[in-house]
């Protein structure tokens, strides 16, 4: 018998987050002018405009306190195993979770932007408890929860994007050492990280999903150097540019095997995709639902806005789409749990880049419902807007989710897991 209601266990943890986050996050947002990050002022005070536009240290102090009070609730390691102090949230737990803190809007209790939340999506934790050995998790897992230390993605190449098959950046063997030369972009993190998982090429030829190599290098190695932090669509960045020249790291410092780098990355591909399509789907939740209020109380000409089908109609096809995607990543998150979570790579990918452009929309319609306050900074909208724009591109670009699911519908691909990566 199917049942779409969200699980009994899940709802009474919805219910107990709430309450946190209402006696602990809250007061702490409000406090001491901290609203500054959150309200109209929100850009101008996350960036440090004369630091390369990187994130202030006010701000980033902010968030790792909220993750510490939440943490030390039993709130943020949710997804982990218990050995590491988890709860072994479910796909299904994170995707209903993530929605429903992203339809709350723009707070301390989760933030989008920068991928902080009370609870905690943790990438780097679990990939190292997947994949690092057991000196590796014992020097990394513990201060990486604790916010002492971490890793940024080195993957992306500028001149290749989203095809990491190509990459031109390479490892070469020296005795018990290998020497990295090449160059990395979009390295989210880099202006604090310790370390940069570095993708390299180790054998093999160009196009070869093997013989790549994941590294981490410590960021202050001779030879790896930040060479600007690209500006974006939405302020601040902590998004650099990096260049290896002849960087010596020892053989320990290869993660998981030697020529299964990329397994890494895929192995976690489709748990964050549904996660991400989770979080864009409760901000367009969120636009929806603040039009319709705005809506309802907004009289020009003597009447609601609401009473005019120009208003009304355009919300309905919205709400129509978040309903027909929710239930969509609420079966896919199951599934991926009941199955693994490479059965439904076909629906995971339409679940992420529907929910990325039904995002933009909900956030655009907002705007125009809400007028000259929509577009304005005094509403979250456009912040919204610039944020899950990103997503349209990143994570996956929708034309790569779109040639996936072809792959999927034409036989060009299966639905298993890649060679090397365990479910």
């Amino acid at each position: 018998m199917m049942n779409f209601d969200i699980p009994a266990s899940t709802q009474a943890y919805l219910d107990r987050l709430d309450a946190f986050i209402e006696a602990e996050i809250m007061p702490l947002q409000m406090h001491d002018d901290n609203n500054r990050f959150f309200d109209h002022r929100r850009e101008d005070a996350r960036t440090d405009w004369d630091n390369g536009g990187q994130p202030t240290e006010d701000w980033e102090a902010l968030m790792s306190r909220a993750k510490r009070i939440a943490d030390k609730a039993g709130f943020y390691r949710f997804a982990l195993p218990e050995k590491w102090g988890g709860q072994g949230g479910s796909n299904l737990d994170m995707a209903i979770i993530r929605e429903h803190l992203a339809a709350k809007g723009v707070g301390l209790f989760n933030d989008l932007q920068t991928e902080h939340s009370v609870v905690g999506n943790l990438v780097g934790p679990l990939l190292m408890d997947a994949y690092g050995s057991d000196a590796q998790k014992e020097e990394w897992l513990e201060p990486m929860l604790k916010g002492e230390g971490g890793f940024t993605f080195g993957i992306t190449e500028a001149a290749h994007g989203s095809d990491a098959t190509h990459m031109e950046t390479t490892a070469v063997r020296d005795g018990d050492e290998w020497i990295i030369n090449g160059e990395k972009s979009w390295n989210t993190g880099i202006h604090k990280a310790s370390h940069a998982m570095i993708m390299a090429r180790t054998s093999g030829t160009a196009g070869d999903g093997v013989g790549i190599t994941a590294f981490l290098v410590p960021t202050d190695a001779p030879g790896f150097t930040l060479e600007e932090l690209l500006w974006t669509f939405n302020m601040p960045t902590d998004h650099g540019s990096i260049s290896l020249k002849e960087v010596r790291v020892p053989d320990s410092a290869i993660f998981g095997e030697e020529g299964r780098g990329l397994a890494i990355v895929q192995h976690f591909f489709n748990e964050n995709r549904i996660r991400q399509a989770a979080s864009s789907l409760g901000a367009a939740q969120f636009c929806i639902d603040e039009s319709v209020k705005y809506a309802r109380e907004r009289k020009p000409f003597g009447k609601p806005l609401a009473t005019n089908q120009g208003i009304q109609f355009p919300l309905v096809e919205l709400q129509t789409q978040c309903e027909m995607l929710r239930a969509l990543i609420h079966k896919t998150a199951w599934q991926m749990d009941t199955y693994g979570a490479f059965s439904v790579s076909d629906k995971v990918s339409m679940c992420n880049y529907w929910s990325n452009r039904l995002c933009c929309e909900a956030a655009d319609r907002a705007m125009q419902v809400h007028g000259g306050l929509g577009y304005s900074r005094h509403k979250p909208f456009e912040h919204i807007y610039r944020h899950h724009r990103r997503y349209r591109i990143t994570e996956g670009a929708e034309e790569i989710q779109m040639r996936r699911v072809a792959g999927y519908m034409f036989g060009f691909m299966d639905q298993r897991a890649p060679k090397g990566v365990r479910e």
